[in-house]
């Protein structure tokens, strides 16, 4: 979790200077050139700066989220966010082994599944034994939760 947080405040450190201290600069020197209504180099500036400024309120919004993450509310028994679960697939009898993350490190190759996906919805409040129903474009799937690791047993 403090590596998401860290990866956004790096973010946000680089967009905050390029904002303040790069693209002021390239905007003074492309009015320079005169006529702003047909200065591409002016009006691609703005255009970034309109990105940053969108993506900056973004990445602050999120990070405040994950700021108000309350890891006491995260249950101890069932599957939540950082939870690892092994799970048989009923139909294809195969163990498929996922971590649920947040959307930032999700990376489904790797069996990092976000908590706000398909499965990690249809997972999240099941203990060991359950059957998780989830539908998807191939028709639904029963996973089984044969194994389950919570965050705060990852810690300990």
């Amino acid at each position: 979790m403090n590596d998401i947080k860290k990866k956004l405040q790096d973010e946000i450190a680089t967009l905050e200077y390029e904002l303040r201290n790069e693209l002021p600069r390239e905007i003074l020197k492309a009015r320079a050139h005169g006529d702003l209504s047909e200065n591409a180099e002016y009006h691609a500036a703005k255009d970034r700066q309109g990105f940053v400024n969108a993506r900056l309120n973004q990445l602050k919004k999120r990070l405040a989220e994950m700021s108000m993450v309350d890891f006491s509310k995260i249950p101890h028994d069932k599957v939540g966010l950082g939870s690892t679960v092994v799970v048989l697939d009923v139909k294809r009898d195969e163990e498929i082994t996922y971590n649920l993350v947040t959307s930032e490190e999700a990376d489904a190759a790797n069996g990092k599944i976000s908590t706000t996906s398909p499965i990690g919805r249809a997972l999240l409040g099941k203990e060991v034994g359950d059957v998780a129903r989830v539908q998807s474009p191939g028709g639904s799937k029963e996973l089984e939760i044969l194994k389950l690791t919570t965050i705060h047993e990852a810690v300990d």
